[in-house]
């Protein structure tokens, strides 16, 4: 299993990051993977909502199914994903409140296909770029979001 963590503290208030991160729409102008959106509950997005979207890491292009499992406005969600060849991924918004902004952090766990073997090979081929584009969508939702 491979674990991704990112932290940012946001100048908007909980409810707005919420609102950015609750619909799938906005994915687009954030997520520094996200190549495309194919269905999609109305946002905002809450428990037992689903999604299908088209990520991309080193130039590979999947599909990942995602079910909202825990929605707790404006504070907490938690995303199960499911992805090609039975991988899986397990991700968790947590939104506070930090003085006249919001301290946003972002959980991630992804398993890889084919057990130990298939964790091995993600790590060589994978490397360090989930942390890196999970640093670089952070900033983006942060200048998105302080734009406004």
């Amino acid at each position: 299993m491979k674990a991704v963590d990112a932290t940012i503290d946001i100048d908007a208030p909980p409810e707005a990051v919420w609102d950015a991160l609750m619909d799938p729409t906005r994915l687009r102008e954030w997520v520094t993977i996200h190549r495309k959106l194919h269905t999609a509950a109305d946002p905002p997005l809450e428990e037992g909502d689903k999604l299908d979207q088209t990520l991309c890491l080193r130039g590979v292009n999947f599909k990942v199914h995602w079910t909202v499992q825990e929605a707790d406005r404006p504070r907490h969600a938690v995303w199960e994903g499911r992805g090609p060849a039975r991988s899986k991924a397990r991700t968790v918004y947590e939104v506070r409140a930090n003085g006249d902004g919001t301290r946003f952090a972002y959980h991630n766990e992804f398993n890889a296909p084919m057990g130990p073997l298939g964790s091995a090979a993600g790590r060589v081929l994978i490397g360090g770029v989930p942390q890196r584009e999970a640093n670089a969508s952070l900033q983006r939702l942060k200048n998105l979001l302080e734009a406004r």
